[in-house]
């Protein structure tokens, strides 16, 4: 039987072809979608989201608690006469200022004066001081509860000098035991004597 020679004006072949481009592209829309949602929705990602949400909630408050309710009375019971925060060295006067000084940050900024905000800087300091002490805290509390430990001592290995968790038996970096067995030295065995 020979085979089915209708001419064809070139159509049906691109459609079959686009056909089947379009079910390969379909399918692999497919393939992408599902492993993006295996990847979106795997513990570990929905972890670190919760995480990283609940870590920028808790500095803002420690942001708030540090600049809002300890920094003012610090600065009444020092002698700084403004916040903490207020504190700034002109440099060099702006174009504007005719000789007289600046009252706050902002106005000495927009006269366009250059100037050394410490006072910005050490509120940050202090900050970053709060937020690092709480999250520590934090991590203990976390650590009574748990078994799981955060918080990770570590010592010098007695032979290569690199950190270690300090309950390890072996250094990851060179090997050695760190119970002594390094420095136990075998007994020499004693050969033949001569008479």
């Amino acid at each position: 039987m020979a085979p089915d020679r209708r001419p064809t004006n070139g159509y049906e072949s691109d459609s079959s072809s686009s056909d089947n481009l379009f079910e390969e592209s379909t399918r692999r829309v497919k393939s992408i979608w599902r492993g993006f949602l295996d990847f979106a929705f795997q513990g570990n990602v929905l972890e670190i989201a919760f995480g990283l949400i609940l870590a920028s909630m808790f500095t803002a408050v420690v942001t708030s608690l540090v600049s809002d309710i300890l920094l003012p009375p610090l600065s009444v019971i020092l002698p700084l006469n403004k916040n903490l925060e207020e504190k700034f060295a002109v440099l060099k006067p702006g174009p504007g200022a005719g000789g007289k000084p600046y009252n706050t940050l902002k106005q000495a900024q927009e006269d366009g004066a250059v100037v050394m905000a410490y006072g910005f800087f050490l509120n940050r300091l202090i900050n970053f001081v709060g937020v690092g002490l709480s999250l520590y805290g934090l991590a203990s509390v976390y650590q009574c509860f748990s078994r799981d430990p955060i918080i990770k001592h570590t010592v010098k290995c007695r032979y290569c000098r690199k950190y270690i968790n300090e309950k390890s038996t072996r250094c990851i970096n060179c090997t050695s035991w760190q119970d002594g067995r390094e420095d136990i030295r075998p007994p020499v065995a004693s050969g033949p004597s001569n008479g």
